[in-house]
């Protein structure tokens, strides 16, 4: 007696292969399409451009490296918001300070935000300085110029003057020292000229191109600018800033169970169409 046929439910061999074959594509297609968060973060840059047309723009005036009970009659600690020299066209940030400690570190600091939380980022700075300092040019403890050192960087944390054990005020971030940078701030150059003549102020552009400092976002997506001159010359600096630009690209990808993306998606996609083709080509139709 003729025995009835049991359905057949599955797929065919041809059908699954062809499925098979169909999803390993889409798959593969996912391996040569970066996911859209890991690309935006490896292209992600955000720039911070400040002219002082008006305006201080947020900036905040600081003074380090002398004693807190400093006597202001001798130090000559000045700052504020001024016109450009007679020569020079537009305003900047004044500073001024008597360097009577061996060292005197005169800075602006401002915080910036829109980046992505907790991400690394590569710092590059640019600033027009006006000085009115020539090269080559000697002076108590150092050159006015070439021991005047120029720094730019950036931190996590709000740059700070505290007081150290010494005395004097310290900054609370490492801005390294004089000719020297730290974890924040990079030697840009100096405040020496060689066009200034008879004591006329000259702009002088100076950045870190080709030499990034990294810094870390905060947890809001905040980080603090810092740029400042650091003075082994003991005597009288003053100096104006007329432009600070700074330009911060993300350094790494978001992190997903301890996997960037790209790691676990690549792994993700290879197994499972590897796994699928060879599914598809097994025998999987049985006969009656």
């Amino acid at each position: 007696m003729t025995q009835p046929r049991r359905a057949n439910r599955s797929l065919s061999r041809g059908q699954l292969t062809r499925w098979a074959w169909l999803i390993a594509v889409v798959l593969a297609a996912g391996l040569l399409i970066p996911p859209s968060g890991a690309l935006a973060q490896e292209t992600a840059s955000a720039e911070f451009s400040f002219n002082f047309e008006n305006d201080i723009e947020g900036w905040t005036v600081g003074f380090a490296d002398l004693p807190v009970n400093h006597d202001q009659s001798i130090y000559n600690l000045d700052s504020g918001h001024r016109r450009l020299p007679d020569g020079l066209e537009g305003s900047g940030v004044y500073l001024q300070g008597h360097n009577r400690s061996d060292d005197l570190f005169m800075f602006l600091k401002r915080q910036v935000d829109g980046l992505r939380p907790n991400a690394a980022y590569a710092v590059s700075a640019s600033l027009d300085l006006a000085t009115n300092v020539p090269t080559a040019a000697f002076g108590i403890g150092g050159s006015p110029g070439e021991s005047v050192y120029v720094k730019a960087g950036a931190s996590t944390i709000e740059p700070v003057a505290v007081e150290g054990d010494d005395g004097h005020l310290r900054m609370n971030v490492d801005k390294g020292n004089q000719s020297t940078g730290g974890r924040a701030a990079i030697v840009l150059g100096n405040v020496s000229h060689p066009d200034v003549m008879q004591g006329e102020y000259r702009i002088k552009t100076l950045d870190n191109a080709g030499r990034p400092l990294t810094v870390n976002a905060d947890s809001d997506g905040r980080v603090w600018l810092l740029v400042g001159t650091d003075s082994g010359f003991e005597g009288r600096s003053a100096l104006y800033y007329a432009r600070i630009s700074y330009t911060l690209n993300a350094l790494e990808l978001p992190v997903v169970g301890g996997l960037a993306p790209t790691g676990w998606a690549l792994a993700l996609m290879a197994g499972a169409g590897a796994a699928l083709v060879g599914l598809g080509l097994l025998p999987l139709r049985r006969r009656a």
